[in-house]
């Protein structure tokens, strides 16, 4: 094939979060499965790959050895590459969209895809919570895939979030992390119920926190963290007769002893520390610290932070199996409380 032919059939978004050597690989299966590439095609060379679409040699090389591990690539010494299988799962192209990308975020995606087959398309944008931009790759976007899995966390403007997503075909939509109201159809979901997550997990820590006269809650004013946290939060207090308190930012925040505080971000996690250090409280004694989700260091600093986490892996996992089974279950992802000495 020529070189002129074969560029009409790549495309390469510099913009989206799906590495390059899977947008080439993405475009080369896209063209089998449209009939435009045929058994036996020689395809450009590494070097005319690299040179046409302006992406690295070892870009090239590794979306042709991709293809070459999934026997659809062969390759001959003094030849080339060529079209060696055409027959493949030609029936996953999955369009997967992130409000950011996180430590928790990348285990949610890295998991998704070991568990997909090797066959399956994913495109991977981030809407940095920006509702606008979500909107436009949404609609730039439409038709054009097997299933859409969204996570639809916004600062603002996510009140009109279900009118862009209903524009998608139901069948095809796995909402992620969240539910959204007014999200119509029979669409399937692997999803956080965020209000009774935390209210079960403080539940859970009860006879620990009855040590402190006063809960507080850092939930910063303009933030994607959705408002059920604070309801469970404050559905906890109300019933378990807890003094609690907003806290909207941190920094501004005075420690006082016989406090709990419950931390979302991480930055916030950081100021705490720093502060609770700066007052020589002792915590899990003057001071008492939860902090949302779950990471390695977390079990480290301090002796032991307490956490209360949904489980990233599975997550990823379960929508990996919706896919594949292409079934329209809602599911509720498991959340943990991992007591530690930080309470």
């Amino acid at each position: 094939m020529k070189s002129s032919e074969f560029q009409n059939l790549i495309s390469i978004d510099y913009q989206s979060a799906t590495p390059k050597y899977r947008q080439l690989a993405n475009s080369i299966m896209g063209a089998i499965r449209a009939g435009r590439l045929q058994k036996e095609d020689t395809l450009p060379s590494i070097n005319e790959l690299s040179f046409q679409f302006e992406i690295s040699r070892d870009t090239a090389e590794k979306g042709y050895k991709y293809l070459k591990e999934i026997g659809m690539l062969g390759s001959v010494p003094g030849k080339g590459y060529y079209i060696a299988n055409t027959n493949f799962d030609q029936g996953l192209k999955i369009f997967l969209l992130f409000n950011k990308l996180s430590a928790h975020k990348k285990i949610i995606y890295d998991s998704l895809i070991d568990a997909l087959p090797d066959t399956a398309s994913v495109d991977f944008y981030i809407y940095n919570n920006d509702f606008s931009f979500f909107k436009k790759l949404i609609q730039n976007n439409k038709g054009d895939y097997s299933h859409y899995v969204i996570i639809p966390h916004f600062v603002e403007g996510g009140e009109n979030a279900a009118e862009i997503i209903n524009t998608l075909d139901p069948a095809k939509l796995i909402l992620l992390d969240k539910l959204v109201a007014g999200v119509e159809g029979n669409f399937a979901s692997v999803y956080e119920n965020f209000e009774q997550d935390i209210y079960q997990a403080l539940l859970q820590a009860k006879t620990l926190l009855t040590k402190y006269h006063t809960l507080s809650l850092i939930f910063p004013q303009h933030s994607y963290f959705p408002v059920e946290i604070v309801k469970g939060f404050e559905r906890f207090c109300r019933e378990q007769n807890f003094e609690h308190q907003l806290i909207h930012d941190i920094t501004d925040a005075t420690l006082s002893r016989g406090e709990v505080y419950i931390n979302l971000m991480e930055n916030d996690l950081v100021v705490l520390i720093e502060k609770i250090i700066s007052k020589k409280f002792v915590i899990g004694k003057d001071i008492g610290v939860i902090s949302y989700n779950e990471t390695a260091l977390k079990k480290i600093i301090l002796n032991g932070i307490t956490t209360i986490s949904t489980d990233f892996q599975w997550m990823g996992r379960k929508t990996a199996e919706v896919i594949v089974k292409n079934t329209s279950e809602h599911v509720a992802i498991p959340f943990y409380l991992t007591l530690r000495n930080s309470l």
